[in-house]
């Protein structure tokens, strides 16, 4: 069977559980071979939810949540953007408010506890399908941190709307304004240690090589090039970090890449899916795009640095800074 070739192209409508779940050839570090097992449906289709919402079929615990986020210079309120139109039903996740607060970079993992009262309050339960999308001009842009969240503390029930709400638009379904009143839940999570990494593990690699650095943000940023988003943050990259920006594994039209195209864009920047693969970007959002795409192609592995490129600017030696521009000096 062809890797990954399950994705949400047949639109799961009638079996509510073996719709929701796709069956991919998983990808086996040890033996190199491919191996069945049961990976939850990263990706439904603005269809798919639109038939979901219309009939809330028995024993589908559907839960939208808009995740829209942006970086600050692109002047959006995304709270104010929900109020004013967002999928009915869905109720809005605040990245920035779900967070560790007391860490001095941007929007570190929250503790289990704090994350479980989080969503629990949004009405998600651990018997929830959550379905997420964000309002980016991309189609998803910080909709796949919150997938990736969800996934991290234990909850594998998560998808994301392919092409958010930008394509739900342009194919014409429904929207709500005002603010979305739910029932709370209790949500029960515990962290999964594998999927996350620390600078000091980052740190750790430039010498034992352990895993594949790849980075989501754009080329220029890599480089050093293009100015980072953040005051006191010069661009640049991780020494042997590659470089995939998380708009290559988008169509022009904001859908997610097939399997295929995403492995031969894999393939194509020399990362080996059959090794251990981390994804980094400037503060830990776009990097879960990373994650995504070695999801669909059958990896469901890979970590994502938190602290990403903000931390490793701030901590790292001026050595450990590479850049075309002007780097970092003491």
């Amino acid at each position: 069977m062809a890797l990954g070739s399950e994705r949400a192209n047949v639109d799961p409508l009638s079996q509510v559980d073996s719709g929701r779940i796709q069956k991919l050839a998983n990808l086996s570090q040890d033996s190199g071979v491919m191996s069945q097992q049961l990976l939850y449906r990263a990706l439904v289709s603005a269809k798919w939810l639109s038939e979901a919402i219309k009939s809330q079929q028995a024993g589908l615990a559907l839960r939208i949540v808009d995740a829209s986020w942006y970086l600050p210079k692109m002047k959006r309120d995304p709270k104010r953007e929900f109020e004013e139109r967002h999928i009915p039903g869905a109720v809005f996740f605040d990245i920035d408010q779900c967070s560790d607060r007391t860490s001095p970079y941007d929007h570190m993992l929250p503790k289990a506890s704090d994350f479980a009262e989080y969503v629990g309050k949004l009405g998600v339960g651990n018997d929830s399908h959550v379905v997420v999308y964000d309002g980016s001009d991309q189609g998803l842009f910080s909709a796949p941190r919150v997938w990736w969240m969800f996934r991290v503390f234990g909850h594998e029930a998560v998808s994301l709307l392919d092409g958010g709400l930008k394509n739900w638009q342009r194919e014409g379904n429904a929207l709500s304004s005002g603010k979305t009143q739910v029932a709370p839940s209790e949500f029960h999570a515990s962290l999964d240690k594998s999927l996350v990494k620390t600078y000091e593990d980052v740190l750790d690699n430039l010498d034992s090589h352990r895993f594949q650095l790849v980075d989501a943000r754009a080329a220029g940023r890599f480089r050093g090039v293009e100015p980072e988003p953040r005051d006191g943050i010069e661009p640049g990259h991780v020494p042997g970090s590659t470089s995939i920006p998380f708009t290559d594994f988008l169509t022009e039209s904001g859908l997610e890449k097939t399997p295929e195209q995403i492995r031969a864009l894999f393939q194509e920047k020399k990362v080996d899916l059959l090794k251990p693969v981390v994804a980094t970007c400037g503060s830990g959002v776009t990097a879960c795009h990373v994650a995504l795409g070695a999801y669909l192609c059958g990896k469901p592995d890979v970590a994502v640095y938190d602290g990403a490129w903000v931390e490793w600017y701030m901590r790292a030696q001026p050595e450990n800074i590479i850049s075309e521009g002007k780097g970092k000096t003491v």
